[in-house]
């Protein structure tokens, strides 16, 4: 089985975060550490990914939410180390008018087909990143999409507690890896 790596987004998933409540839940579930969730620098974050994958036993599987799917776009186009595959949930637009000045750096996002499979889960309503742009992100780095619907930015504020739908997609992305 792999390991598996959550990457919060931008000020880290709080307590009510899917991603918290996922990790809580299941002990395969690690967070990496940058220096800062509010203050993001991306050579920062690229390292603390770098350091949290070095740990796994076995290529491990991402799990990535908003921010942090532009870190592993950027991540992957720089280190080598093998990854078995990455969900990405709530790709944010750094085009769009909700992106935060603070994380600037993640810009430009690279355009390169990922080295690995990946998986983007994406809302109808997320104001950090239009349907349209997100689709282009699929196409560009060769990843899947689902839709599962009206989610808003699929965090806390969206009311989905642990997100079993989330989870089973996860797992049904986990299954289909090779092992």
């Amino acid at each position: 089985m792999h390991d598996i790596i959550t990457l919060p987004g931008l000020g880290g998933s709080g307590d009510n975060h899917w991603q918290t409540l996922w990790e809580r839940a299941d002990a395969r579930f690690t967070r990496f550490r940058p220096a800062s969730w509010d203050q993001p620098e991306l050579d920062d974050w690229e390292q603390a990914l770098a350091r949290a994958v070095a740990r796994c036993a076995r290529p491990p599987v991402l799990v990535a939410h908003s921010l942090a799917c532009l870190l592993v776009a950027h991540w992957a186009a720089r280190f080598p180390s093998a990854i078995a595959g990455a969900l990405l949930v709530a790709v944010p637009d750094p085009d769009g008018g909700h992106f935060p000045a603070e994380a600037v750096a993640f810009k430009p996002v690279p355009r390169r087909a990922l080295r690995f499979p990946a998986l983007i889960i994406a809302s109808t309503n997320d104001p950090y990143g239009a349907l349209e742009v997100t689709r282009r992100r699929a196409q560009d780095w060769q990843s899947g999409l689902i839709v599962p619907g009206a989610l808003g930015h699929i965090n806390a504020a969206s009311g989905l507690g642990d997100w079993p739908q989330g989870r089973a997609l996860l797992d049904a992305f986990r299954a289909g890896l090779p092992r």
